[in-house]
């Protein structure tokens, strides 16, 4: 019986695989091969998604979610965190996110809480999950969620209109920096919209206000980096052409690393971009994420600790790129 009203809530909750395709969304397109990538990672987030609200019980869906290509599976628990989140809210369902994270979901918690938001963007405010529940550093990926959402299907407002300010507040706290944080999933929006083509996606970002463009490096730095799409010397005029960004671009590649590494999902494209992008290997960048990750996560500074955290990982990337240079000089 579970598996009826799993296959319900599939075919009543699960978007058409039609919204993903390039043409539909408008998105510029590079070459084939990039198009044909950037596809299958949203019919891959899309399948991560129906995962979770069809399966019934988190370690069905996990089994489900197990199965998907490594190289593309932190796209499928980034789709069945947001399908966790529907599920959960449905009258009389619960459990299922707090049961994929506390399974092999672990592994991908960065990506699940970027799902989070995507939920955030489809369901009414009172369906949203209680945030201040969840782990106060992390939780802001879910607002990086939300902004990639926000672009990805709402590319007029977020991303033709790049001087519209959109106002949001969640219970979170730092609503004075949330919109930072919606800004870091606009960027990685970016690399998509700009179909992994550097110039384009230079182009978008350097459309927008001046004070948001280093968050907005940042979000298409992880995207270049994780979701690729793109080769050495496109990847190196991008960096370029981020300029006094060049940082901000890094820290977001380093967190992509960090992310594939603790999954478990490495790909040569991995590799790849910590060199061009961070300036070191893929298991150094990922090192700089996991040594300068704050141990307080209180609400009572200026700024979230994971702006701290963010900071501190562009800083010692730049650091050691400048030691580096130094000892080659």
């Amino acid at each position: 019986m579970s598996s009826v009203f799993g296959a319900m809530r599939r075919r009543l909750l699960t978007p058409p695989v039609s919204e993903t395709t390039m043409e539909v969304r408008g998105f510029h397109v590079k070459n084939a091969e990039a198009k044909a990538r950037l596809e299958y990672i949203g019919e891959t987030f899309l399948k991560g998604y129906a995962a979770a609200v069809e399966a019934g019980s988190p370690a069905e869906a996990e089994e489900l979610l197990e199965a998907v290509p490594r190289d593309m599976r932190g796209f499928a628990y980034e789709g069945a965190g947001m399908g966790a989140v529907v599920h959960d809210a449905l009258p009389g369902h619960g459990g299922r996110l707090r049961g994929l994270l506390a399974g092999r979901g672990r592994h991908h918690d960065y990506m699940i809480y970027v799902g989070i938001g995507w939920a955030m963007a489809r369901l009414p405010r009172p369906l949203w999950p209680d945030i201040p529940a969840t782990d106060p550093l992390l939780r802001w990926l879910a607002l990086d969620g939300y902004g990639f959402h926000q672009a990805y299907f709402k590319t007029d407002a977020y991303v033709r209109k790049p001087h519209l300010r959109h106002p949001f507040r969640w219970r979170g706290g730092h609503n004075h920096y949330t919109a930072r944080a919606i800004d870091q999933g606009i960027g990685r929006a970016l690399w998509f919209v700009g179909g992994t083509d550097p110039d384009v996606v230079t182009r978008l970002i350097r459309a927008y206000p001046a004070d948001r463009h280093a968050d907005l490096y940042a979000g298409a730095g992880l995207a270049c980096s994780y979701a690729g799409g793109v080769g050495e010397d496109e990847l190196a005029r991008f960096a370029k052409g981020a300029g006094e960004h060049r940082w901000a671009l890094a820290q977001g590649a380093a967190f992509a690393a960090e992310a594939r590494i603790k999954a478990g999902t490495v790909i040569d494209h991995t590799h790849l971009a910590a060199r061009v992008v961070c300036g070191t290997t893929a298991e150094s960048a990922a090192q700089v994420c996991r040594a300068t990750r704050p141990r307080e996560t209180g609400a009572d500074h200026a700024l979230p600790a994971y702006e701290k955290w963010r900071r501190d990982i562009a800083a010692q990337l730049a650091s050691s790129s400048l030691v580096s240079k130094g000892a080659d000089q």
